[in-house]
């Protein structure tokens, strides 16, 4: 993996954050974090409505998990040390590759976790991996923990920033890549 590096000013970071909007919304979810951060698991239903916050497709396909293999998955994932046994064994669960599995990490750890998303990487100069691995998701969490340090804000702020900012911008730089490229092979 390439290094990462913000596409805006770190001091940016909470200014762009307030401009946030995500079509579904995430006031249910917030409600969800002090109950399982109590309990350390997710219910099935739980589960489903995380899926359905990331990728509304996927919501489906989480609702054929029998809701005590997800309450011994996501235990077991909150619960351990192992970095890569965190974030791995979440993606047992039907429904949920590594951008959900970021998403339960990210609402329902104690520990700061970034979400996997296109938008995010972007903003850091990253591509989307043809699959994702633990040798790509760990320096992103340790270049986000960084970055979040840094600026002093959290990481829920930094998500944020990161998705916006992509929202806001990646369209129009990608337009403007191509116009480039359409103009450099009329002249040639």
């Amino acid at each position: 993996m390439k290094k990462p590096r913000l596409r805006f000013p770190l001091n940016d970071i909470v200014m762009i954050a307030d401009r946030y909007e995500y079509s579904v919304s995430e006031t249910d979810l917030m409600h969800l974090i002090p109950e399982v951060l109590k309990r350390r698991y997710l219910t099935k239903d739980e589960l489903q409505r995380v899926a359905y916050w990331k990728s509304p497709r996927s919501a489906g396909h989480a609702g054929k998990n029998d809701e005590v293999y997800v309450t011994e998955v996501t235990r077991f994932a909150l619960s351990t040390k192992s970095e890569r046994a965190r974030i791995q064994s979440l993606t047992l669960l039907d429904g949920v590759s590594w951008p959900t599995a970021s998403v339960l990490l990210h609402l329902f750890h104690g520990d700061p976790y970034p979400i996997l998303d296109f938008r995010a990487l972007w903003s850091l100069h990253l591509e989307v991996p043809a699959h994702y691995g633990f040798g790509f998701w760990w320096p992103y969490v340790e270049f986000c923990r960084e970055v979040a340090t840094t600026a002093g804000v959290n990481m829920r702020t930094l998500d944020r920033a990161l998705w916006q900012y992509s929202k806001e911008n990646q369209q129009i730089a990608q337009q403007l890549t191509a116009a480039v490229g359409l103009a450099l092979s009329a002249e040639l």
